[in-house]
């Protein structure tokens, strides 16, 4: 740089081999390493309870809001696929226009994130009771659906963006920020069980009703089917809004924990700093940012390819396969074994590497999608693929999240003064992922529509049973692939990850010493 050149060398003296110093320049003093933030066991718990609402809410309305708005609402298809599609691409323009926001609040005594979360709160479990209320009328019924849907996104979001980003202010060391990812990961796939639990094992205690083919029914019995599919019918909507009862208490308790066991920490280096970089230059400064654009790239393939699974497997399992009342337990035995799994992936990770982990962890879900695709209609086999399914379940929920902070501190390292970015760099990821599942989930719900879907039937036409295969299998086996292709580009390997953490340490050391000037770091950084 052209600016400190003279001063480089006292400030890096005391890291840089004797052998690389010039003549007559001198050591500096080496001062004593500093203590590492240490997190306890009660702290990474507290910080992992607050994933699982985001997660007991986003599975219930991930496997259960399309089946529910068909068979339950009884909204038409095309309505139901504006919902699915508008709710989804408004949650994804949400992130940003949250991440800005975010990025221009300053610090309280509760800190910059948590006042987010605290006040978010219980607006959005008002929102989402609300979704899965049946209203008395039917002319507007969808716009119900929609408004309410779209708010809670946008409240969630106020909660599960400084969430995120709150990863980077546990802790300053890495090694204890990927242990409170691991420990969030595991209770988030704990959280995803418990929604699959809570609204599967309610909603299956239902007599869910259905309607024959109209060619197969007989015209004296229409009178008495109606009046008991009726009956039936409420009786389903009551146990949707007693899931969404306990689900919502859920919510509350642990955005409690969350608030009361965490404390936010600034670094160092950041607290020196007058004010955060402008939004606008920091999303420039994020989106020419080579790492994470191949990581989010290669990242929305394979997250798009679980979606689509998630969106469609209610339907999957109740027509194409015939599990009508087995696929709340088949959504349980998935979530069980991904959450069992996911310590082992953690382990995996930290041994071989995150990119190994990857390729092995989520190429282990094409042997079975395609055993799906190919296999007949057979209960034992479908929960055995299930529960290996779940092992590639738990690897594309941890590893996604883990690999993220390393891209963040690929970052600070280029661009030291660029402070107040992280829910710029977590906003967007979360805006890609949930814009392109609300084009699929949009677009699966047409097909549906095109295949001749009726709703709250017994069964469905054979083009149905056909196009919820084919958006359940082959088209996340393509995306997978797509995904596992790009991420070859993705440049941040141990080695690198290793010099990053050594060359940040630096910094923070240099930055907490009072003698040090903004371009002693600055220049730390680039020599190292």
């Amino acid at each position: 740089m052209a600016k400190g050149e003279g001063s480089e060398s006292g400030s890096a003296a005391g890291l840089l081999s004797p052998s690389i110093l010039q003549a007559g320049e001198h050591p500096a003093q080496v001062k004593e390493p500093k203590k590492k933030q240490q997190l306890s066991v009660c702290n990474k718990l507290c910080y992992a309870v607050g994933g699982a609402p985001y997660q007991v809410t986003g599975c219930a309305l991930g496997f259960f809001l399309q089946i529910y708005l068909l068979d339950v609402a009884l909204v038409d298809p095309f309505s139901a696929s504006i919902i699915l599609f508008v709710g989804r691409a408004w949650d994804a323009f949400t992130d940003p226009l949250v991440g800005f926001c975010i990025s221009k609040s300053s610090w309280t005594r509760l800190g910059r994130l948590m006042p987010w979360i605290i006040f978010s709160t219980p607006l959005a479990v008002v929102a989402y009771f609300l979704i899965w209320f049946v209203p008395d009328f039917s002319r507007g019924q969808a716009l119900w659906y929609l408004v309410f849907y779209c708010l809670f996104e946008t409240l969630v979001t106020c909660f599960h963006v400084p969430y995120s980003a709150l990863t980077m202010f546990i802790s300053t060391e890495q090694s204890e920020r990927d242990s409170a990812t691991a420990y969030r990961m595991t209770v988030e796939v704990l959280g995803t069980v418990l929604g699959t639990a809570i609204q599967g094992q309610i909603v299956g205690q239902a007599n869910s009703p259905c309607v024959q083919d109209p060619s197969d029914s007989i015209l004296a019995s229409e009178s008495g089917n109606r009046t008991h599919s009726i009956s039936s019918l409420r009786q389903t909507q009551n146990a949707y809004l007693l899931a969404a009862g306990v689900i919502s208490s859920i919510y509350v308790i642990c955005a409690v924990i969350l608030t009361l066991g965490v404390r936010e920490r600034r670094e160092p280096y950041e607290a020196q700093q007058a004010e955060p970089v402008p939004f606008f230059r920091g999303l420039r400064l994020v989106m020419s940012h080579g790492p994470y654009i191949k990581l989010i790239a290669a990242f929305l393939f394979t997250s798009l390819a679980f979606m689509l699974v998630e969106g469609n497997f209610a339907l999957f399992c109740t027509y194409t396969l015939g599990f009508r009342n087995e696929f709340q337990n088949l959504l349980l035995a998935i979530m069980l074994s991904a959450t069992f799994t996911i310590p082992i992936w953690q382990w995996f990770l930290t041994r071989f590497g995150k990119k190994t982990a990857v390729y092995i962890g989520i190429s282990s879900a094409l042997p079975f999608l395609m055993l799906v695709a190919l296999m007949e209609s057979n209960l034992i086999v479908t929960y055995v693929v299930a529960i290996a399914a779940g092992i590639s379940v738990a690897a594309a929920f941890l590893l996604p999240w883990s690999m993220l902070p390393d891209v963040i501190d690929d970052f600070h390292l280029k661009q030291p003064h660029s402070h107040g970015t992280e829910p710029i760099f977590f906003s967007f990821y979360v805006f890609f992922t949930k814009f392109a599942s609300g084009v699929s989930l949009g677009i699966s719900t047409l097909s549906l529509d095109f295949a001749g879907y009726r709703s709250r039937g017994c069964s469905q036409p054979t083009r149905v049973k056909f196009t919820l295969k084919m958006l359940v299998t082959m088209t996340p086996i393509i995306l997978i692939l797509l995904g596992l292709l790009l991420f070859k580009l993705y440049p941040i390997d141990e080695e690198k990850r290793r010099q990053n953490k050594k060359a940040l340490q630096a910094l923070r050391d240099e930055a907490s010493s009072s003698g040090c000037s903004d371009t002693d770091s600055t220049e730390l950084a680039s020599i190292l």
